[in-house]
């Protein structure tokens, strides 16, 4: 297996633009919660999720029991994998995709297949994906929308992957729906192999906080629960996720800058005549082609953070879109180097 090392270290201070966080922080309800949490009382004690799981089934609209807090994305994932999959299962994923999909899947023992997204503009491949599940296919991992594409696939595109993966489970990583509005969850009820992940990494500000969610059926869920350590969240995560979801004022605004500065970017680039791709999300794939390492490599130096994917996608730099000022700040120095 080869190790995921991503490139965390020295980033404070900077303008991070690398990891499709929010850049702004996250909201002062929040911070407010995590004050009152941190009582003496408290700390000693092991953490009770029933109140904060209905807090959160509310706000996405299930039952407490179609929930699992998890911590972060990364243990449902785990978790998922660790419920559903055998040692030599067949396990079905996108490419390029987020790397903890493959890095689980291996750990488990099984047989990963990639269906690479469409060239030249990186499209959601449903067709070659749906060619390529058979009835030995046991697991379908993807995101909706795709880091690092930016690209993503509609509700009946859902629903026919569901259907014709009827012998296995299907996760749908939804850690950017904010920003593109297509969800999973109403499915439920309708397909008995659907698995639906959140983060509150991305728009909700609390990366360092390691939380997330894993929903599916009621029956479902206890099987996973039998898979997860019974305290993988800790109290103050658990209790700024309950908060995070209150602000819903916050992550409008949020969203709305975000999607107002994706925008910018992509003016930004045509007026650079630089080739970057449509995006869903809160980022925006671009070709710097040869130049892809020089340029992060000149922008750190000027105190921006972006993420060279050339490791995937020969010649791809991802950007974070963040604020409408931050992006205006992006633009300018990339012009700089560009034309130097």
């Amino acid at each position: 297996m080869r190790p995921y090392s991503p490139p965390t270290a020295g980033r404070l201070g900077k303008l991070r633009l690398d990891f499709n966080e929010n850049t702004i922080g996250t909201s002062a309800q929040v911070l407010h919660c995590l004050r009152q949490a941190l009582d003496p009382s408290l700390l000693p004690v092991y953490p009770e999720y029933g109140s904060l799981r209905q807090a959160l089934a509310r706000h996405f609209k299930v039952a407490p029991a179609n929930l699992l807090l998890t911590n972060g994305t990364d243990e449902a994932i785990q978790v998922f994998i660790n419920t559903y999959i055998d040692d030599g299962a067949q396990v079905i994923t996108l490419s390029p995709s987020y790397a903890m999909y493959r890095f689980y899947a291996e750990l488990a023992g099984a047989r990963v297949q990639e269906v690479r997204y469409r060239a030249p503009d990186l499209a959601f491949p449903l067709e070659e994906l749906l060619e390529r599940i058979t009835e030995a296919t046991r697991g379908v991992m993807i995101a909706n929308p795709n880091n690092p594409t930016g690209t993503g696939t509609s509700r009946p595109g859902l629903e026919k992957i569901l259907t014709r993966a009827g012998r296995a489970a299907v996760l749908v990583d939804e850690a950017y729906f904010e920003f593109c509005g297509v969800t999973a969850l109403p499915l439920l009820e309708t397909y008995p192999n659907l698995f639906v992940c959140r983060t509150f990494s991305k728009v909700y500000g609390l990366a360092a906080m390691r939380a997330g969610c894993l929903f599916s059926r009621r029956e479902n869920v206890e099987f996973l629960r039998k898979a997860q350590s019974p305290y993988s969240v800790n109290t103050l995560a658990a209790t700024a996720a309950a908060a995070a979801v209150k602000d819903t004022s916050f992550v409008r605004r949020y969203v709305a800058e975000s999607l107002a500065a994706r925008e910018l970017l992509y003016a930004g680039f045509e007026r650079l005549g630089i080739t970057y791709y449509k995006s869903q999300a809160n980022f925006v794939l671009f070709r710097a082609g040869r130049r892809a390492a020089e340029i992060c490599h000149k922008l750190r130096g000027r105190g921006i953070l972006v993420r060279d994917r050339s490791y995937e996608l020969p010649g791809c730099v991802r950007v974070t879109t963040g604020t409408r000022a931050q992006a205006r700040r992006f633009l300018q120095e990339l012009e700089r180097i560009w034309k130097a």
